[in-house]
């Protein structure tokens, strides 16, 4: 009996992900990327690359990474504004640490962003790299 529920529960999944396979996939590239190669990515930027930092403004203008722009995290707007943004351009995105982005990289997603690369641990592990920002 519980072979024949473990095939049932086998063939549906089977199933699922045959039709999931058939369905139209987006080409979105939405990734937690490492210190180093967000480095590399902002020191030769793709065309249209925009440096998305989600902290509050406060946080921003104690020091951000060149040429970010600022939509805070925790204004009440903060979808609609991500909803404003390009969704076809290349994004780098941070926060402090990384809690903000992570949960910001799903909203990404859902709104339809096609390549968004947020900072593992955020400004903090910018700045423990050595890596410049300005104010």
């Amino acid at each position: 009996m519980l072979r024949i529920k473990f095939t049932a529960l086998l063939a549906a999944a089977m199933l699922l992900l045959a039709a999931c396979g058939g369905s139209t996939a987006t080409d979105s590239k939405l990734e937690l990327t490492s210190v180093d190669n967000i480095a590399e990515i902002v020191a030769a930027p793709p065309p249209d690359l925009v440096i998305l930092d989600i902290r509050t403004p406060e946080e921003f203008a104690a020091g951000h990474i060149a040429g970010a722009i600022n939509i805070d995290y925790y204004a009440s707007d903060f979808e609609a504004l991500l909803g404003d943004l390009d969704l076809d351009v290349p994004y780098v995105m941070y926060c402090n640490s990384g809690n903000r982005s992570s949960n910001a990289l799903a909203l990404m997603d859902s709104i339809g962003f096609a390549e968004v690369y947020e900072l593992d641990g955020g400004i903090q592990a910018w700045f423990g790299a050595g890596n410049p920002v300005e104010q």
